[in-house]
């Protein structure tokens, strides 16, 4: 099957460009209000104005006793104790300059008083207590909005929520929160070769293994997986498949095999039936050279084809090279988010061809901070153990030269150190 005349870049594409269209005009779609307990890593659509003052009142920071700093002097230490004061439990009334409130931390502080004078620092004898050691005026009160006051944007559009984040949006009052919508991701293994895990495969035929590691990519990344399952090799199954994913609004459809220009290869004559725009059939890399990108526009919305090599390390590749960062443009991530990580090289390295290579590697962060590399010697595609094995993949450039022991070479972290 020849390269056909609607494919906007025909022949090989450097990865670094292919790299680029694929995330060229990607950015999130419309907002949906979510539950805050849903919102953790998604992405805030607007800014997040506090609806509460935090402290609401000054409030004790210890347990021990509210007072008046000016009448405990006056008083020369001894005062009385007239009432209590605990979390959710404020004390009624108010004090007079002589007197004093057991009081608890969180509690409010009591009109009046002014200062907390910790419980280790004065005794108690029935209803009057004694200060052993006086506390500075306002020591341990923590005055009305020391956190934050209401109307104060805590929270900007666009910033990603995590756990820290959403227990502040919590403490805002806010119990639903406006977030991008997640993209939808139809995932299809194509080939008559594949079967699930668990069934048994006949003459000639394999395990499909790809379309779990690349969903699971999707879904970590923050896409809602849309599970299309096997696609047979025949133009009518595709057909159906795909139709599928557009009649559910999918955003992006990802296949994984049937992405080459062989006879059996159908994804591209299927796609172009649909009425999507191939913009490139091959990629100048390593793992992952038959990799498709296409895209339909219908009523200004976009539906974006990736397709992926059938080899599993070259489709697991590839979804972290593109599927992974497109997937967080479409969410709402900031780009920045998505950039490769500089790392130190503790071997040497070969000089590079005229692929760009994604050697899987380990990667270790020092003592002070600063990540090391170190490549695996076979990096054979074939060997998903090794893939699995690795936490970075070590960017080697088209026609790098060889690279010496302490170099600075980008890696792109497939887990968190």
């Amino acid at each position: 099957m020849a390269a056909g005349p609607g494919i906007r870049h025909p022949g090989m594409v450097p990865a670094k460009k292919a790299i680029e269209i694929v995330l060229a005009g990607a950015g999130p779609s419309e907002a949906e209000t979510v539950a805050l307990k849903a919102a953790h890593g998604r992405v805030l659509a607007d800014d997040l104005i506090s609806l509460r003052t935090q402290p609401p009142f000054p409030a004790s920071a210890m347990d021990g006793y509210a007072v008046n700093h000016a009448g405990m002097i006056e008083a020369k230490h001894v005062l009385e104790m007239i009432g209590e004061a605990a979390a959710g439990h404020p004390f009624e009334g108010s004090m007079e300059p002589h007197q004093c409130v057991r009081i608890f931390t969180g509690a409010p502080v009591p009109d009046g008083a002014d200062t907390i004078v910790i419980q280790e620092n004065a005794t108690q004898e029935g209803n009057r207590i004694t200060v052993e050691t006086p506390p500075d005026s306002g020591k341990f009160v923590r005055p009305a909005g020391l956190d934050f006051r209401e109307g104060d944007v805590l929270l900007p559009k666009d910033t990603v929520i995590d756990p820290q984040r959403l227990a502040l949006a919590a403490s805002m009052n806010h119990p639903m929160v406006p977030v991008y919508r997640r993209p939808i991701v139809a995932v299809l293994s194509t080939g008559d070769e594949l079967v699930l895990p668990g069934q048994e495969a006949g003459p000639g035929q394999i395990i499909a293994s790809n379309t779990f590691g690349v969903a699971a990519i999707a879904e970590s990344a923050g896409a809602n997986i849309l599970d299309l399952g096997i696609a047979r090799d025949t133009i009518e199954h595709l057909t159906a498949c795909f139709n599928n994913a557009l009649e559910k609004g999918t955003d992006l459809i990802v296949t994984t095999g049937g992405a080459s220009v062989g006879d059996h290869d159908l994804v591209k004559p299927v796609m172009e039936s649909l009425g999507f725009e191939f913009i490139f059939i091959k990629v100048a890399m390593r793992p992952g050279k038959p990799v498709l990108f296409a895209e339909r526009k219908t009523d200004g919305k976009a539906v974006r084809l990736l397709g992926l090599p059938g080899n599993p390390v070259s489709s697991l590749v590839c979804s972290h090279i593109f599927l992974k960062p497109l997937i967080r443009l479409l969410g709402g991530y900031p780009a920045d988010t998505i950039k490769p990580a500089k790392a130190r090289l503790t071997t040497s390295l070969p000089s590079n061809d005229e692929r760009q290579d994604h050697l899987r590697a380990i990667a270790k962060r020092t003592e002070a901070g600063e990540l090391t590399v170190d490549a695996f010697d076979r990096q054979d595609s074939s060997m998903l153990a090794t893939l699995s094995n690795a936490n970075c993949l070590l960017i080697r450039p088209v026609n790098a030269p060889a690279a010496s022991e302490g170099e600075t070479v980008d890696i792109i972290l497939l887990r968190d150190l």
